[in-house]
């Protein structure tokens, strides 16, 4: 009862008029920073806390409109992911696999609509989890270590193989190559150049913008270049209805229920984040469709599951970073770190002691996750219509607003004309890649978590002065060790026995 007298009290703080204007507009502008490739939530807090500083914000105001901003990053990073297979940020990197096909099918209205809704109930189920579960889950959280982080990464990346059924090895190979890109630059513990062949643009290592753009966009591109050569550019042919029907709600259903529940689980965990959330979710979701129906999932060719899973997933696991944040003072997320350095400046500490120093302050921002998630709501679905009419302009204009959009966000990072080069050549390789079949997505996903399973694996063995048995020392490793062999080794051993079956079956 005292969660629910403080939360009532936060509903009070979040429903100020003042409050709740900041709440819709930074829900707005989160929406439109991630449509936008490359910024994503990080950017769009970053740019926005110094000037809620400099406005003399209260600091429950300026955590209100820094947590919108994030929440609306969350939705709008499916929007360019669907519409031109181009995420918005890391998060969206899985809806892109079955929200494109369905765009280029005549559903993008569908796709965006399912994905909104999706999005909603993600972002709600764990903004309930928040309130009554932070402080276990926080206890939860604490028993992982770099051993247990590292093992985390080995299941994320077992997950990888069921992105692609037919040849799980081209999967396992964009992959590697995703790993070794993150490799680039300098040894955050020797200081020692890493594969950055004597160029000091390498020294920071790849940016993620270049990587995705490169070989999502451009790639693309090159793709619809190659399509309609000699044929003449055609426009998309149908945008198909605006909205999800009660069938597709209920087919979505339990998948996104279940995806909302892993992806809060995987958010509470400190630096997991959406991308690991979303890449789990999508591929167990791939694999219970296939298991009850194995003729009926098209997951890749533009399942509506494949959108929904996702997209419940990375919104669940966003608000789910709130929570170390808060009861231990650990950011979960890098967009959660920029927020606690929003603290900072107004001398606040969050950790344990913040729910009975900073009531104000904790139950109003928890209370506003709840009133932005509605506004993003009604906000999203009214605009798709607005956001559909993107697929009715002709090729021959849209190609050209993809580069310009490209070009801008890359150089926008480090404003050199190399990183526009390198985009380029990662364009070139990535359509190569595709070409041949290999998937993209797992190419990313290992360049995403490449640096994060590094680090963990060297603090884990400097803790055991180099022991291996370390990586395997408590009962969540094994568990998670154990869960990436069987993720891996199954869905081999059920094909030869459907082989079997057949051959059996023929004789």
């Amino acid at each position: 009862m005292s969660t629910l007298g403080h939360l009532v009290q936060g509903f009070g703080v979040a429903f100020e008029p003042f409050n709740l204007g900041i709440a819709a507009l930074g829900a707005f502008i989160g929406t439109i920073v991630g449509l936008l490739p490359g910024l994503g939530p990080i950017n769009g807090v970053a740019i926005l806390m110094p000037l809620a500083f400099a406005l003399k914000f209260p600091p429950e105001t300026s955590l209100i409109l820094l947590a919108a901003v994030y929440m609306g990053c969350e939705y709008g990073g499916r929007i360019s992911s669907i519409l031109i297979n181009v995420p918005g940020d890391a998060g969206a990197i899985m809806t892109a696999i079955d929200g494109y096909p369905m765009a280029r099918n005549g559903q993008a209205g569908v796709a965006l609509s399912i994905s909104a809704w999706s999005s909603f109930v993600g972002a709600l189920i764990a903004t309930i989890g928040l309130v009554f579960a932070a402080p276990l889950l926080a206890q939860w959280a604490l028993a992982f270590g770099p051993a247990e982080y590292f093992a985390l990464m080995i299941f994320a990346f077992a997950c990888l193989t069921g992105l692609l059924a037919d040849s799980p090895a081209k999967a396992v190979l964009a992959a590697l190559c995703g790993l070794s890109l993150s490799t680039v630059g300098i040894d955050a513990n020797s200081g020692v150049y890493r594969f950055t062949f004597d160029d000091v643009h390498l020294a920071d290592g790849i940016q993620f913008i270049v990587v995705v753009i490169g070989v999502f966009s451009v790639s693309e591109i090159l793709l619809m270049v190659e399509q309609h050569s000699g044929k003449g550019v055609a426009a998309v042919e149908g945008i198909g209805r605006m909205m999800f029907n009660l069938k597709e709600m209920a087919q979505t259903a339990w998948p996104t229920l279940r995806s909302s529940v892993v992806g809060f689980g995987v958010g509470v965990l400190p630096g997991a984040g959406a991308t690991i959330a979303s890449a789990i979710t999508y591929t167990m979701e791939k694999r219970l469709a296939e298991e009850a129906d194995p003729q009926g999932a098209r997951f890749g060719q533009g399942d509506i599951r494949g959108v929904a899973a996702p997209e419940a997933a990375n919104n669940a696991s966003a608000n789910g970073s709130f929570v170390p944040m808060l009861t231990l003072g650990v950011p979960g997320s890098g967009t959660t770190a920029v927020m606690v350095g929003a603290l900072s400046l107004y001398n606040i500490t969050p950790g344990p002691a913040l729910f009975q120093t900073q009531p104000r302050l904790v139950w109003g921002l928890i209370a506003s996750l709840f009133i932005a998630n509605v506004l993003l709501l009604v906000m999203n679905i009214p605009l798709v219509r607005v956001f559909t009419k993107m697929l009715k302009a002709p090729n021959w204009a849209l190609v050209p607003g993809i580069i310009a959009v490209s070009v801008v966000g890359v150089y926008a990072v480090h404003a050199t004309t190399f990183d526009l080069l390198l985009m380029a050549g990662f364009g070139l390789v990535g359509y190569l890649l595709r070409r041949i079949g290999v998937p993209m997505a797992p190419l990313i996903l290992g360049f995403v978590l490449g640096d994060m399973m590094e680090q963990n694996l060297r603090r884990a063995l400097s803790i055991s002065n180099g022991e291996l048995g370390v990586l395997v020392s408590s009962p969540v490793a094994i568990g998670l060790w154990s869960a990436a062999i069987l993720v891996v080794t199954v869905p081999m051993v059920r094909r030869r026995l459907r082989r079997s079956r057949k051959a059996g079956s023929s004789l």
